[in-house]
């Protein structure tokens, strides 16, 4: 139950616009009639049409409910379920929900009571919980790279940039040779200007500045 100080309520609603024929209102209307029952007043609604796997720089509503929560513009964020405010994973999650409660602002989910933070007395357990579970995600995805890249190797794939080529290496010399500073060397080779620089340091060449009219190109 939230506590009696809560009273400014922000709800967030979100539908998938990869699920055709959903509609946001069926979310709205079950949060209003909550709101109401509870004596809360409804201050914002939020309502995004993306894939909840879009971050807050992706989902303009999404975005700009934390924009407001900063402000202190509500007390509360209320959801219909945890993935209708983010799909993004556990570690994600966690970010998003210590960043309300910095803000002084709690979160419910309507449908999940038990992963609402507007309960004080288990909020800290609640985030310390979803903490853990999220370091064992990215220990599980970390081992599961580990062993998708040792599989690559036991079949003979070659990790990594792909070697410089003698080919490349002599292209470089003679284009180094003619004089040209690095950056015109990068753009005449098409090889990146940092593998010019390590390559042509390694090859005893010092560096030298770009002319007036190489500056002039490179600026457009």
């Amino acid at each position: 139950m939230a506590t009696a100080s809560t009273n400014r309520v922000a709800i967030y609603a979100r539908v998938s616009t990869d699920n055709k024929g959903q509609d946001p209102e069926n979310q709205l209307m079950q949060l209003r009639a909550w709101c109401d029952r509870i004596g809360y007043v409804v201050v914002h609604e939020y309502v995004d049409h993306e894939s909840g796997a879009k971050g807050v720089d992706q989902r303009k509503q999404f975005g700009k409910l934390f924009s407001d929560a900063a402000r202190r513009e509500f007390d509360m964020v209320l959801v219909w379920a945890l993935d209708r405010f983010t799909r993004n994973g556990m570690a994600a999650t966690v970010v998003d929900l210590q960043r309300l409660a910095s803000y002084g602002v709690s979160f419910h989910s309507y449908s999940e009571p038990h992963l609402s933070t507007d309960n004080e007395l288990v909020r800290d357990v609640l985030l310390a919980v979803l903490a853990s579970l999220a370091k064992l995600e990215r220990e599980k995805i970390s081992q599961r790279t580990k062993a998708g890249l040792e599989r690559a190797r036991a079949r003979g794939r070659r990790l990594g940039r792909p070697a410089f080529s003698t080919m490349e290496r002599e292209k470089l010399r003679a284009a180094l040779d003619r004089g040209n500073s690095w950056h015109a060397v990068s753009i005449e080779t098409g090889i990146p200007y940092s593998t010019v620089k390590k390559h042509a340091r390694a090859l005893g060449y010092e560096p030298r500045r770009r002319s007036a009219y190489e500056a002039k190109i490179a600026h457009g």
